[in-house]
């Protein structure tokens, strides 16, 4: 199989991506790939490092309070299309797969102009604007939650779930007792973000204080940008405060209850495991989406959420408390939580993409054979 994947801006749209090469790679190893990503975002540096070829092409999103710069914006999508048209013929792609940013809606519609089958995937509960224009063109789209099927045209949407969950399942876990944590007691990890939050880091440097009596085990990670903030704070020995985790998954695998933001990922992440949750919602993400992600999963009993406005010490650890004194109700939330979560979601989009391959093939033969 020959791909274009496209997918740009951030993590929660590129680690997608690779999932699903990662996928297509396993299933017919003698693949072949070209990413198509934004030249000046962190794609640039991740795929390359991985050995996928990688193509950058100027691109920025539309600006909601200054209609006056979105000429620039729109010529830039025209010059886009016509830079991805040229690498399209060169490449000959068997289909083009998006996963999300701005970079996908040229890249797709010049797939689309030139009759090559087009796919998306969209990781959060309300489609951004690049994958709800591009809806409206491509053969398939696969959705990470259920109720995103309602914001597509029906007819050629598909619930598939989010495409890391099905590598994370393959992930080894690793021992509370590994950081320094009591194997037997239970653990609290905290983390808004890979890069942090500045509002979320006052509020947690408020909070850590108030663990020092409590039963479990507390594991904060600030972020790389904010660690040197939370220096002058006496930890007790229940709480233990990091930067960065790469292994964080591998850790969730040992954890009891994540509070987090509700990005796409994470979603995925902790459905996948089964992972009870209290969930903080960015308020400063585009149309509101982690609320309303999170809001699907508080709908099916998985998680609780914490406005940000709301989270307060008091709140926190009282939420924090109700959750674990109720060991039923708790036990409840790991199954609705598994419930959200389709470990096989990477399988399924390699599926619906060869699906596509297969009727443009059919359709092409008829078309040679009666035309």
């Amino acid at each position: 199989m020959k791909v274009i994947i496209v997918a740009g801006g951030t993590g929660g749209h590129i680690y997608p991506a690779i999932a699903i090469i990662n996928k297509i790679k396993e299933k017919e190893p003698n693949s072949k790939f070209l990413y198509i990503g934004t030249s000046d975002r962190m794609e640039k540096d991740i795929i390359p490092k991985l050995g996928i070829p990688f193509i950058g092409i100027e691109m920025s999103g539309l600006s909601r309070k200054n209609i006056f710069a979105n000429g620039k914006v729109l010529k830039k999508f025209f010059n886009a299309v016509k830079r991805a048209e040229e690498e399209i013929k060169k490449f000959k792609p068997d289909i083009v797969i998006g996963a999300g940013g701005y970079i996908t809606a040229p890249v797709l519609y010049a797939a689309h102009k030139q009759k090559i089958p087009t796919l998306i995937h969209e990781q959060n509960s309300i489609p951004g604007v690049s994958n709800k224009f591009i809806g409206n063109f491509a053969d398939k789209i696969c959705v990470s939650l259920p109720n995103s099927i309602n914001l597509f045209p029906k007819k050629k949407t598909v619930y598939t779930g989010n495409p890391r969950s099905e590598e994370i399942i393959s992930v080894k876990k690793k021992s509370k007792k590994s950081l320094g944590f009591d194997e037997n007691k239970k653990l609290v990890v905290f983390v808004m973000g890979s890069l942090g939050s500045t509002t979320m880091t006052e509020k947690l440097k408020e909070l850590i204080p108030m663990f020092s009596n409590k039963a479990y085990q507390v594991l904060v990670i600030t972020g790389k940008s904010y660690f040197d903030d939370y220096k002058e704070i006496e930890l007790s020995n229940n709480v233990k405060v990091v930067p960065f985790m790469e292994d964080l998954i591998n850790i969730l695998k040992d954890s009891d209850l994540i509070v987090s933001r509700a990005g796409a990922s994470t979603i995925a992440e902790i459905t996948a495991i089964g992972l009870p949750a209290i969930l903080v919602p960015s308020p400063y993400v585009t149309n509101n989406h982690q609320y309303k992600n999170a809001k699907e999963l508080e709908d099916n009993g998985a998680c609780h959420i914490i406005e940000e406005k709301d989270f307060t010490p008091q709140k926190v650890i009282s939420e924090i408390d109700k959750i674990f004194d109720d060991k039923s109700a708790y036990d409840k939330m790991v199954e609705d939580s598994k419930k959200l979560g389709i470990v096989d979601s990477a399988t399924r989009i390699y599926e619906e993409a060869r699906k596509i391959i297969g009727w443009y093939y059919v359709e092409r033969t008829w078309r040679a054979k009666y035309r």
